[in-house]
């Protein structure tokens, strides 16, 4: 069913800062028109092969099942071709009947019926026809936009490749015409474009030729001056109307598509649904643990470690969002609900037996009459139940069942709260969208290279919203995954540490010796042993560090000061 290739590129073309997005789009519209062609339906054919033994050249015939493409179904027109001559008739039977309905009210509501039952019929065959050419209208779609893909490629591959033919705009539409052609024309003849260098070969000559064409029309021009000029002030006034037209059109297109692509789909009735049916199930757990003792009672002693419960709803809503990757209802997530909170929140009981003595009198009369009393220490096992409570986190959930896909989808919605700010207002636990502290940096800062370069890669990501796990731009970051990511993009090459691990590899500075380009370490900034949180010092008591969102901060404020460790020095 594939009519167009997938054009093969070497590494140092896909390395081309110039051929990296045709290379990049045409690769993805070879992927979708790789997976409408999968959709296609199939059927299992048999066919006879003869199988010859060489050793004693006997022909034996086995039964061979194939599967290929079902022919497409004929088209509407098609159908409507080969009904028209009945439709023809029935027509003129029903302006038959129609003359003398008028007289006849039986006569016109059977004449009626009839027309309904009709008109309903050709509904549903039209509706089943659609359905069963869907799948076939999609592949020729993807086929359509992957040959303009290629086109597209192999154009500025030629460019690339020939860069004296970018002369002007005349000539640059030749060349892209003359590449239309040729693949076109290769098509035709059956190529299959196994290598791109081939083909932009062959579309690299007729781009030359295109050139000379383009140089006999320039000389004509030369030759009629006045008339020439004249006229190209008017093309130039048209295209910069158009140009402009066409400019907010895209603009407000794409401002458009990106409001769209991190808003959530949902209605704001499931939304608020899954916000109740997830606090439903904390209530619940709050009234275990606030009964434990009568609810699982036959202990002599319980102790409770427990985490607060709690969860953000915006986190709980994007994690949906992304997880189903659309519009979900209240009813189709049930099952994710149930799953998110086992992996949030985890109880256990822990059950200890201690052997204990207590003391025991007996009291007993001898032959004589004399009374005796006997004291003594009977040992009896005592249980004492520790029962703990762990709230994961949610926000701590999604790297652990997602795809990067649907990670990066996460911090999308976090980052804009769905564009819903007003849903969870007034929740206690509800984020509020942040904005990041922006600074200065110091120009005599920058003379070191090295710490400039980590500089400029960190302020990319200023305002990213804080993933836990994360550690690329398309997943946003943690504060380990954001300084790796720096460090491994200014120079150093120590893969992806953790918090710990960054400090581990540091040399201890004191704060007197810092410097900019140092990292700077913290404990306790939540539950976990060790340094539990990293930024990247830029000097004067400031970093730069994956908070929520990544932002610069003050490590002299109170808070970050209450959990300072140490400054680090990267080897």
């Amino acid at each position: 069913m594939r009519d167009n290739p997938r054009l093969q590129f070497t590494d140092a073309e896909r390395a081309d800062p110039e051929l990296e997005k045709p290379i990049r789009k045409a690769d993805k519209a070879a992927d979708r028109a790789d997976r409408a062609a999968a959709k296609i339906p199939k059927k299992t054919v048999k066919k006879k092969e003869r199988v010859v033994d060489p050793g004693t050249g006997k022909v034996t015939t086995r039964l061979k099942f194939e599967e290929t493409v079902k022919k497409k179904p004929p088209s509407k027109l098609a159908h409507a071709v080969r009904d028209a001559p009945g439709n023809t008739v029935l027509a003129a039977a029903h302006r038959e009947i129609g003359k003398d309905e008028d007289d006849n009210v039986g006569v016109q509501s059977a004449h009626k019926l009839e027309e309904t039952a009709e008109t309903g019929g050709r509904m549903a065959q039209s509706a089943y026809r659609s359905h069963k050419l869907k799948p076939y209208r999609k592949a020729a779609i993807a086929e359509h936009r992957l040959e303009k893909a290629n086109v597209n490629a192999l154009y500025h591959k030629s460019l690339s490749e020939n860069p004296q033919l970018v002369s002007n705009p005349l000539s640059r539409l030749r060349q892209k015409q003359a590449i239309k052609k040729q693949y076109a024309a290769a098509k035709r003849a059956g190529q299959t474009a196994g290598t791109a260098g081939k083909t932009a070969g062959n579309t690299a000559k007729a781009a030359k030729t295109a050139a000379q064409k383009g140089g006999q029309a320039t000389g004509f021009l030369w030759r009629h001056k006045k008339g020439s000029l004249i006229v190209i002030a008017l093309f130039l006034i048209v295209c910069l109307l158009l140009n402009s037209l066409s400019s907010c059109s895209v603009l407000l297109q794409g401002g458009l598509s990106g409001l769209a692509g991190s808003t959530y789909p949902a209605k704001d009735s499931d939304m608020l649904g899954v916000e109740d049916a997830y606090s439903e199930m904390e209530a619940d757990l709050q009234y275990e643990l606030d009964h434990y003792e009568s609810l699982h009672s036959g202990y002599d002693e319980y102790h409770y470690d427990l985490d607060e419960i709690k969860h953000d709803p915006y986190v709980l809503v994007s994690i949906l969002t992304a997880y189903h990757q659309g519009e979900w209802t209240l009813d189709e997530v049930q099952g994710t609900l149930a799953m998110l909170f086992e992996k949030q929140y985890i109880l256990t009981e822990r059950v200890e037996v201690e052997t204990r003595y207590r003391t025991e009198t007996d009291t007993w009369t001898d032959e004589e009459g004399n009374s005796h009393t006997d004291t003594y220490e009977v040992p009896y096992d005592y249980y004492i139940c520790y029962v703990t409570l762990e709230n994961f986190d949610l926000s701590h959930v999604p790297v652990y069942i997602m795809s990067e896909e649907q990670l990066s989808l996460y911090a999308v919605y976090m980052s804009t709260l769905g564009n819903r700010p007003d849903l969870f207002a007034g929740h206690p636990n509800a984020a509020g969208r942040e904005d990041y502290l922006d600074y200065d940096v110091p120009p005599e800062a920058l003379e070191d290279e090295t710490f400039a370069a980590m500089l400029a890669e960190a302020e990319k990501y200023l305002g990213f919203p804080y993933v836990w796990g994360g550690s690329s731009p398309s997943t946003s970051f943690d504060c380990s995954g954001f300084v790796s990511w720096v460090i491994n993009h200014s120079g150093w090459d120590v893969g992806r540490l953790g918090a710990q691990g960054l400090c581990d590899i540091c040399t201890p500075v004191s704060a007197a010796n810092a410097r900019p380009g140092d990292l700077v370490f913290f404990k306790g900034t939540y539950d976990t042993p060790g340094v539990s949180h990293c930024g990247i010092y830029v000097g004067n008591s400031m970093m730069i560090h994956c908070g929520s969102p990544i932002s610069y901060a003050n490590i002299n404020s109170s808070y970050w000061q209450s959990h300072f460790y140490t400054f680090g020095r990267l080897p």
